[in-house]
């Protein structure tokens, strides 16, 4: 009985120690995956404009202008490669779902927060970032909405 006692009190004791540790672990991939997501998604808007002469993607277009075949305008998108449709495809699949925050799981793309908003793309200045409010914060206190 003894002996059982003891073992109890040994895996409660590697428990409070490798949980904390454990779940830190999981909140450093999220800021990771954040991190990854911004770095493809700027990646492909800078080869768009590019590719189309200067021009950002129009906010209403934008997921079909990373995602399909465009043309030199941006406002026609196919599937597949033809003589209209041949810049892009510059991303594989649209952004994933915003991985931090309260509003982790969305994965809309729009200029300003709204149901199901993930991301926010700002055209007149080309960038994108997370829809996260100022308080939201990584391990180092940087804002998610400032990487």
């Amino acid at each position: 009985m003894l002996e059982l006692v003891i073992v109890i009190i040994i895996l409660g004791i590697v428990a409070a120690i490798a949980v904390p540790r454990l779940s830190r672990g999981s909140q450093g991939a999220a800021e990771a995956a954040l991190m990854q997501t911004l770095v493809v998604a700027r990646n492909a808007l800078d080869l768009y404009v590019a590719e189309h002469g200067g021009q950002l993607p129009q906010i209403q277009f934008i997921t079909a202008s990373l995602t399909a075949y465009s043309n030199e305008a941006g406002t026609a998108f196919s599937g597949l490669k033809t003589d209209k449709c041949y810049f892009g495809p510059y991303l594989r699949m649209p952004p994933p779902p915003l991985p931090v925050g309260r509003r982790k799981g969305n994965v809309g793309i729009a200029e300003s927060d709204g149901p199901m908003v993930g991301w926010i793309y700002d055209e007149a200045a080309g960038t994108i970032r997370a829809n996260c409010d100022d308080d939201e914060v990584d391990a180092a206190g940087v804002q998610y909405n400032k990487y």
